[in-house]
């Protein structure tokens, strides 16, 4: 079969390596290997069309995984859906699916592939992995949100698990591996086996689902952070772990540990049952409905895990000597956080920077609590560089933005560090001012300091 495209090279400096190809959606038609660090495309643009047309100029950038490509046609190109003109530049990446025209049905469309070689083989290690052992056992398909089960350590899709929870919470008192049949009692997200799910995705784009079947997963998925699950007697709820406190000695407490308020009674409306899937919180150890209906935070955007003081705060449930409540302080809102002193942790724990930066608070008249509050405001008016944020989800964080103690304590240790650097930048500038300034004399061209010497 002839070949449907072809490359030219440009005044750069072709390769005899193969370091990418455009791979036709169409079985019918031949790939397009590119060779040369700048290129332009030409192959016909329609499946009945015999001619051929240079349609676009791909350039190979310096980090070896990326290239820019240029529209050279007459046509609009879609780029991954995003309308591309004549003459504009975007850039595409391994598994970018590229259209030939406007739509897809009238017009030829290619796959943009790299291929393995020296540049990318150190990439390519970090996957080096059977993809059947990244599988889902459930869907079968390459994992999507992956969360792994204890003890087995069994790995599989967020939504097929949460789907399989479910059934079983419904017809036993257990929950069961799918895969080995192990009696589960923790669930939890990982996302070093979903780092590797991208790369194995990237590599090949072939084994990516199609959106639709991603929203469809996305939309049984339940399990936000890690959840602990006990198998109970004569109940098919799920329980946490028992509360070590003097409060929770009894025998009924050590055995089924906290419950939550809403397996026995309504409350706000809400009241828990058999499919009812629960969360535990990381400060107390109590439990609370798993809700997707309810617009109260259940889950930290700094570090994913689970708190429930706003959620009984706002049901209005106090503690009690059944169950345990956090204190709403404890996740609140980074505005309503307050803080009298820097957080131990801030400045990599060294306590001398810490009192300087104390100092410094105090010399220029204002508190901790104002610096942090002109730091939300910078936040809030996206003035922050926030790559610099040891937090999850760092680009959606607000000043409204539910955070736990910790999270919260996080970003003061980071306005401390930038108000300490600050501050040393401007000393050190002042420094330097003083030392290029002439020393003072006497009237009589003595030193001063010549008079302080006493007579021999």
């Amino acid at each position: 079969m002839a070949e449907v495209g072809e490359c030219s090279a440009s005044q750069s400096q072709p390769s005899s390596q193969i370091w990418a190809k455009l791979v036709p959606l169409r079985v019918q038609e031949s790939d397009i290997e590119i060779c040369s660090d700048e290129i332009v495309v030409s192959s016909p643009i329609t499946p009945s069309s015999q001619v051929k047309h240079d349609w676009c100029k791909i350039t190979r950038n310096a980090d070896m995984l990326t290239a820019m490509m240029q529209n050279k046609s007459s046509n609009d190109i879609l780029v991954d859906d995003a309308v591309v003109q004549s003459e504009d530049v975007v850039e595409i990446k391994s598994g970018t699916v590229i259209v030939l025209g406007p739509n897809r049905e009238e017009y030829l469309s290619y796959i943009f592939k790299l291929m393995p070689g020296q540049e990318t083989c150190k990439k390519q290690l970090k996957i080096c992995i059977d993809v059947e052992h990244a599988k889902c056992s459930i869907c079968l398909n390459i994992w999507h949100d992956v969360i792994t089960i204890a003890p087995c350590l069994h790995n599989f899709c967020n939504g097929c698990f949460s789907e399989w929870l479910k059934r079983s919470q419904k017809k036993h008192s257990s929950v069961l591996c799918p895969q080995c049949r192990a009696v589960v009692q923790f669930a939890g997200r990982n996302p070093f086996l979903r780092n590797i799910e991208e790369e194995i995705l990237q590599a090949d784009p072939s084994l990516k689902r199609s959106n639709e079947e991603i929203a469809l997963i996305d939309s049984y998925a339940t399990i936000r952070s890690n959840l602990v699950i006990r198998t109970e007697r004569g109940n098919q709820r799920k329980r946490g772990r028992a509360f070590v406190s003097e409060e929770y000695n009894s025998e009924e407490s050590d055995d089924e540990g906290p419950q939550c308020p809403q397996c026995g009674s309504e409350i706000g409306g809400f009241q828990c049952n058999l499919q009812t899937i629960h969360l535990q919180c990381q400060n107390c150890g109590g439990m609370m409905p798993s809700r997707a209906d309810t617009h109260v935070p259940q889950h930290c955007s700094g570090c994913d895990r689970t708190f429930w003081g706003s959620y009984w705060h706002v049901q209005r449930v106090t503690r009690s000597e059944i169950y345990p409540v956090c204190n709403p302080e404890t996740f609140r809102p980074i505005s309503e956080h307050t803080i009298s002193r820097i957080p131990s942790s801030a400045h990599e724990m060294n306590r001398h920077e810490q009192d300087i930066t104390e100092r410094c608070i105090r010399q220029s008249g204002r508190t901790l609590q104002d610096v942090v509050a002109e730091w939300i405001r910078k936040l809030n008016n996206r003035e922050i560089d926030r790559t610099r944020m040891p937090l999850n989800h760092a680009e959606r964080i607000t000043a409204a933005t539910h955070v736990c103690s910790t999270c919260y304590e996080k970003l003061v240790s980071i306005t401390s560090s930038l108000l300490c650097m600050r501050q040393t930048i401007t000393t050190t500038k002042t420094t330097q001012k003083q030392r290029r300034r002439k020393p003072r004399h006497l009237p009589f061209g003595k030193p001063s300091f010549l008079h302080t010497i006493p007579q021999l």
